[in-house]
């Protein structure tokens, strides 16, 4: 049975995540609210939020998950050329509202998005308190490509990516990776796989 949150619920007023239905896989809860304290109670056990439109706010915690290790990744040879030649430069946070846009934008073939408005506002807050980042990849003074996320303790929680150019988004995903490595975070949470 799905639990509904209220707006006025505790932020960390979650089912156990062995609650989520099978159909759909992993849907946990609906309703509640975006502001960051329940985001990062939601973050903390493994929950994130993902809706359309005109839908209430569903949370989810699909099983299994999509993870990667940053330890364990593996840049092909076609991106490790794209990197020495293409002229990227690696960025953190130096635009974090244009990730959140282009992420948000429509896909070609796709007529909206599930990135709502509240949920913008939601991550740039989140950003705004040092708990969202965006991985960035600029070529030319252009941001060609960018992943966004979560990040809290030794997780990244990945929430979206796009390219603008080719190998744009893979590129950020790598340079995510390297900084991971750097700075001792174990695990990046894809949350589910995506083609």
């Amino acid at each position: 049975m799905l639990t509904w949150l209220a707006p006025g619920d505790p932020p960390e007023a979650f089912p156990p995540v062995e609650r989520a239905l099978r159909d759909p896989p992993g849907l946990l809860a609906a309703g509640g609210d975006l502001s960051c304290e329940r985001l990062v109670a939601a973050y903390r056990r493994g929950i994130f939020p993902w809706y359309s439109p005109g839908q209430p706010v569903l949370w989810w915690s699909p099983d299994p998950r999509e993870v990667l290790f940053p330890a364990e990744f593996h840049r092909s040879r076609s991106l490790t050329l794209a990197l020495r030649t293409r002229g990227f430069e690696y960025h953190v946070d130096r635009d974090f509202e244009a990730v959140l846009a282009a992420c948000a934008a429509p896909r070609q073939g796709s007529p909206g998005t599930w990135i709502t408005t509240e949920m913008r506002a939601a991550y740039l807050a989140l950003h705004h308190r040092g708990i969202a980042h965006s991985a960035e990849i600029w070529r030319s003074g252009r941001l060609v490509g960018g992943v966004y996320g979560v990040r809290l303790g030794l997780v990244f929680f990945g929430e979206s990516m796009f390219s603008r150019e080719r190998d744009g988004s893979k590129a950020a995903l790598d340079g995510l990776v390297r900084q991971c490595l750097a700075d001792g975070t174990a695990v990046i949470d894809c949350q589910q796989h995506s083609a």
